[in-house]
């Protein structure tokens, strides 16, 4: 009995583990889709999503039949619920890559970012998705000091949300009020993407040690 419950256990972590690869996946690809105005890649990306929903439903039931059958304590008691309030941040970053695909099919065949702010929206894109593949890292491997430094990676996330906007409120920005929400809409996707990444860091610290980590190394 003991050795299934471990091996459902185990399961559980590689389930949620896996689930963050895929919002990775879906965030670079609607970043791809954003800048590369790619249509059929933007709706893979939203087609994709109920693939996540669907495994962060059987991630939840798994953990809370785990929760009735086998009275965790201690360390699997926090793995447990720590699959459960993660499978949530994953589903919301697989939401957040979908918004971003869909600004990107609301305007094609135009591209939904001016090319003033391409470049940020890049540098964005690229340090999101590997926030995202550093928690998959983690909760695969549990390392809680590398989950403690997720939050530092997330201060070039912040930077880039705080330039565009700077930009937008710049008496130079020529490029309608349109375009303007949709930078404002999209630079908050990416900004929340990184900040779930950082909060499955967060609740890896605490799994593993029991604790959380200093207001020093993560707000």
């Amino acid at each position: 009995m003991r050795t299934t419950y471990y091996e459902e256990l185990a399961a559980l972590r590689t389930q949620v583990g896996d689930m963050c690869g895929l919002a990775a996946d879906a965030m670079e690809h609607a970043t791809h889709a954003l800048l590369g105005v790619d249509l059929s890649l933007a709706e893979q990306v939203i087609a994709d999503h109920e693939h996540i929903q669907d495994m962060s439903k059987r991630a939840e039931g798994g953990a809370l039949k785990l929760l009735a059958l086998q009275q965790p304590v201690a360390g699997d008691l926090r793995t447990i619920i720590g699959a459960i309030h993660v499978g949530a941040d994953i589903e919301r970053m697989g939401a957040l890559a979908v918004h971003v695909a869909r600004i990107a099919r609301l305007r094609h065949p135009e591209c939904a970012v001016p090319d003033e702010v391409r470049d940020c929206f890049a540098e964005m894109g690229a340090r999101s998705v590997e926030l995202a593949r550093t928690a998959h890292e983690v909760m695969v491997s549990g390392d809680p000091d590398k989950a403690a430094r997720l939050n530092d990676a997330d201060d070039a996330v912040d930077a880039e949300h705080r330039h565009l906007f700077t930009m937008l409120i710049d008496h130079v920005w020529q490029d309608g009020v349109c375009s303007a929400v949709d930078v404002a809409l999209l630079g908050r996707f990416y900004e929340r993407f990184a900040d779930h990444a950082v909060e499955i860091g967060r609740r890896v610290v605490f799994e593993t040690t029991g604790g959380l980590p200093n207001h020093k190394k993560m707000a």
